[in-house]
């Protein structure tokens, strides 16, 4: 028997990916003279988007799952479909940190 379909295993491929952008965009910016720790936040819509398509591809796998006699894909989506919330989690709280950052500039700009 299978443990998965391939969009429970796409869900957790993009799910790991959504987590793992921001961590690993951050990271190589230390390494880097010409990109500055700022220009990790081209990443966030990146993350974003690997986290949708997680939670799309989890929801069609449980869709197909559900229509089907076999129950192989489902603990496989509950698993991407967690990554993938997780990864829209940590986009969204590096575009609020991003907003505080640009609000704190603006504010210490003024004076």
């Amino acid at each position: 028997m299978r443990s998965g379909g391939r969009a429970a295993w796409g869900s957790v491929v993009a799910g790991v990916a959504s987590v793992a952008a921001l961590p690993v965009a951050i990271y190589l910016t230390r390494f880097s003279d010409s990109y500055d720790l700022l220009h990790a936040a081209f990443v966030i819509p990146v993350a974003a988007g690997f986290g949708l398509i997680a939670i799309l591809l989890a929801r069609a796998e449980r869709r197909r799952s559900s229509v089907s006699l076999t129950v192989d894909g489902g603990r496989v989506a509950l698993v991407g479909r967690i990554l993938g919330i997780v990864g829209i989690c940590l986009a969204a709280s590096a575009l609020v940190a991003l907003g505080v950052y640009g609000l704190l500039e603006y504010v210490g700009s003024r004076e």
